[in-house]
């Protein structure tokens, strides 16, 4: 799973963005991306917990944070390395960061 998240530290460096769009494409036609999306504002997020058995909804994100989530992308890939090297490519490895994660596989 890869997350895309905001950065309160972007690159500064000014060459051109990668393309998202073309990175989407090129990821689909490869077969590594399996889904992937926006995700809607923080604002609109509820953060839902049980506490002694109470349920409890915020508004909002779990956190005060200016780094948020704003997207995933479930990707198929052989291993870490060509997980990090599909990432260097996603624009918001520079505009924001991504955080790579294995699914942990749960077998019943």
């Amino acid at each position: 799973m890869m997350f895309v998240c905001t950065d309160s530290e972007p690159d500064t460096d000014p060459t051109e963005l990668p393309d998202v769009e073309k990175w989407v494409t090129d990821n689909d036609a490869r077969g590594r991306r399996i889904t992937g999306d926006r995700l809607a504002p923080v604002s609109a997020a509820t953060t839902v917990r049980v506490r002694n058995g109470e349920l409890l909804t915020t508004e909002g994100p779990f956190a005060e944070t200016t780094e948020v989530i704003v997207g995933f992308d479930l990707l198929e890939c052989a291993d870490l390395d060509e997980a990090i090297e599909v990432a260097r490519a996603h624009s918001m490895a520079r505009e924001g960061r991504l955080e790579l994660r294995p699914l942990m596989i749960v077998s019943d």
